[in-house]
């Protein structure tokens, strides 16, 4: 199959994320890529360098790591100028709600103040030659707001975003594509609604319930537990916005979801029976650790995405059933229990100190 486009040096923001290891783990040895990935990540809380261990081993001359903040000026057009960039693919934002509600700034600085710095650096490097060049930019279906009972988010679907995080993200839209109209920036963009997984870090959902389950602690449910999350696993996600890169319409956006819209309180239960068959015991066991908490402000009721476009234009679909995805997902917590470790435990900071300290910027 012949692409509209093909890259050398893609620049992948956040990459040490969990959509970004994933990602980088994905365009490396699943697709016909044969260029090199450089992955600028600030090494948050939420940023695991060990999610890319097999990826630094098999391919030592194809990937490079750098560690840095994409709010920083002088990095981001060093690494422009240094590796020859060709291609961003921007995953690095704050992405959890509530910890927007409780501080949103650093939510400002890294999804808009980030956004815009990488935006301005390809516009500079690339310096009006686009030809093969692109800016891809990751964003969410949180963007659009809430929904009622029936009805989807499109891609012209109005925006109205209702926390700190999904403002922060709503105004890195309006960047990107601003930066397409006005200078001509080669751009596409991507929302997605709820990605689920391995190598995502233990705040959101799934992985929450998971680990909660494993120590038999209470299993907190926001408010009724009746919002409507739709679920996208997170590998399908990464075979879309490769196939939008290669050939999605420049200027364009394009929807990522599952088709598969649970209820919290459903998708909990359907967990605990997963996690229970998974270790052995009573499909029925963990579900009495079920508790409902008071709900969070601002909680959008439901999301759903329509993904024709996306279906339609570039022939992707996904390539699991909720079913599946969900039992690999919870089969990967259990067998890699050293990661998880890891992570409780603080120990991958002190691994990135030690192992690239002489490589920060």
């Amino acid at each position: 199959m012949t692409f509209s486009r093909s890259f050398k040096n893609i620049l992948v923001t956040g990459g040490a994320g969990f959509i970004g290891s994933n990602f980088i783990r994905t365009i490396l040895t699943k697709t016909e890529f044969s260029g090199r990935i450089i992955n600028l990540d600030k090494l948050t809380y939420a940023g695991n360098a060990f999610s890319l261990n097999d990826v630094v081993e098999k391919f030592p001359e194809r990937y490079v790591f750098r560690q840095g903040d994409i709010c920083d000026k002088d990095l981001v057009a060093a690494l422009f100028s240094e590796y020859k960039i060709d291609a961003v693919c921007h995953l690095a934002a704050e992405s959890h709600v509530d910890r927007s509600i409780e501080g949103p700034e650093a939510f400002i600085n890294t999804n808009i103040i980030g956004t815009f710095t990488l935006l301005d650096a390809a516009r500079q490097y690339w310096d009006g030659n686009f030809d093969n060049k692109l800016f891809h930019h990751v964003s969410t279906d949180e963007v659009y707001g809430s929904l009622g009972e029936m009805g989807f988010f499109f891609e012209d679907t109005s925006y109205d975003p209702r926390s700190p995080y999904s403002a922060s993200k709503a105004s890195s839209d309006h960047l990107v594509m601003s930066y397409f109209h006005t200078y001509g920036l080669p751009v596409t963009m991507t929302n997605c609604s709820n990605n689920y997984g391995p190598y995502q870090f233990p705040e959101k959902l799934i992985p929450v319930m998971i680990e909660k389950m494993l120590e038999e602690k209470d299993l907190p449910v926001y408010g009724d537990g009746k919002n409507i999350r739709d679920w996208l696993f997170v590998e399908d996600h990464n075979t879309a916005v490769w196939a939008v890169m290669q050939d999605g319409t420049l200027g364009d956006t394009y929807n990522i979801g599952g088709e598969n819209e649970w209820e919290n309180i459903k998708l909990v239960h359907s967990l605990c029976e997963v996690v229970a068959v998974e270790i052995g015991k009573d499909k029925e066991y963990f579900k009495k650790l079920i508790s409902f908490v008071k709900d969070r402000p601002g909680h959008d009721q439901r999301y759903a995405i329509n993904c024709d476009k996306l279906k339609s234009e570039l022939r992707w679909k996904q390539s699991v059933t909720f079913d599946e995805g969900l039992v690999q997902t919870v089969k990967w917590y259990l067998e890699n229990r050293k990661w998880i470790d890891n992570i409780k435990s603080g120990e991958y900071l002190k691994w990135m100190e030690l192992n690239y300290s002489d490589r920060k910027n």
